[in-house]
């Protein structure tokens, strides 16, 4: 093997890592900007979604817009009622048959609410393209949409459970919460469930019980199975990009892994014995509150490069390494800051009250 194409396939591997980092970054502001203008519009993320697929499809049938978000057949009737009412949609009977509902996007609503571009940012961006160039961008992007399509399709016709595949609807849910009130051997998260799940889990050796309400998703172990194989345990679960998080993980975890790039998050508490905490955290909104108690071999805490952050250590640690500052045995009251933050911007509260024998926070 020469090093000339050693070299080749690293640049690829790097290339494609960070595509693939831009493209969840980009969804991921894609779903903050569709909130951003809800909020603006005095509407739900959902009624943005809905107009956003009505402004590109031209019209669509109720049944598909309550598939596609994941609605129930009653609660797209009452949004639908709703967005009549504010003048936004107008719906009718499909000649070809009486008993579907037709909804289109009023004309003079097409195109005036921003919910597919950035205006006249946006137009400035590809301008900067040629035409060969943006006929490759179309390409990519309807290639993407297709395999999305299908893979959505897949999931939907799948039997419920297959391959130890869990998830519930989105529906009109605005805020989500992760809690898990007992811990886990091995757990992962993720900010990459499909549009129109609220959440997606694949658990591997015993299954926790697992219950929705209001946006409140709980994943309980029975405590007995810390005792019967409870090595064997594991849980992956992807979260919905969509709607702001907080996330609770009160038993521990062994080792605990969460990829959290693209989602909005806004607030994380660990309690309960760990032994490998990993945690990329997003691009925030807010000032996120990070809260880890209960002991833990190693901590290791990366954030987007450029974002402020305060960092409370009020446990002891062996070795602590927060940005370019490295310390050895500290403990009991050590508070360090970045430059520039003052708490009134997004950035992170991070607070460790644990026995760890290493703590690294990061920036990049």
């Amino acid at each position: 093997m020469s090093s000339d194409s050693q070299e080749v396939r690293e640049t690829r591997a790097a290339l494609l890592a960070e595509l693939a980092r831009e493209l969840r970054q980009f969804n991921g502001l894609s779903a903050s900007y569709f909130r951003a203008m809800a909020a603006r519009n005095g509407m739900t993320a959902t009624d943005m979604q809905v107009i956003d697929m009505l402004d590109g499809a031209g019209s669509m049938t109720a049944g598909q817009l309550a598939e596609l978000t994941g609605l129930t057949t009653g609660a797209i009737t009452g949004m639908l009622k709703r967005l009549e009412e504010a003048g936004v949609v107008r719906r009718e009977s499909d000649p070809e048959d009486g008993r579907r509902v037709i909804v289109r996007l009023l004309q003079e609503k097409e195109g005036a609410l921003p919910v597919s571009g950035m205006g006249d940012a946006w137009d400035d961006e590809v301008a900067r393209y040629d035409d060969e160039q943006l006929a490759l961008l179309v390409e990519f992007l309807k290639r993407g949409n297709a395999i999305s399509r299908e893979e959505i399709l897949r999931l939907r016709e799948a039997p419920a459970g297959e391959g130890g595949l869990h998830s519930a609807p989105l529906g009109a849910v605005e805020i989500g919460e992760l809690v898990f009130p007992t811990g886990a051997v091995q757990l992962t998260l993720r900010a990459d469930a499909e549009p129109t799940a609220l959440y997606q889990a694949r658990f591997e050796g015993a299954t926790p019980e697992v219950k929705v309400e209001d946006g409140v998703v709980t994943m309980r172990y029975p405590r007995r199975l810390w005792f019967l194989g409870a090595n064997k345990r594991s849980a992956e679960v992807s979260l919905n990009a969509a709607i702001p998080w907080r996330i609770l993980i009160q038993g521990g975890a062994y080792d605990m892994t969460a990829e959290l790039d693209g989602l909005d998050l806004v607030g994380l508490e660990m309690k309960g014995g760990q032994s490998m905490i990993r945690l990329n955290l997003p691009v925030p909104s807010i000032v996120v509150p990070i809260r880890i108690s209960g002991g833990a071999s190693q901590i290791e805490i990366r954030r987007p490069a450029g974002v402020d952050a305060r960092v409370h250590l009020k446990g002891w640690a062996s070795e602590f390494a927060f940005d370019e500052q490295r310390f050895s045995n500290v403990g009991n009251d050590v508070r360090l800051q970045t430059p520039g933050y003052k708490g009134l911007t997004p950035g992170y509260d991070i607070e460790v009250a644990s026995s760890v024998s290493m703590v690294t926070i990061t920036a990049g």
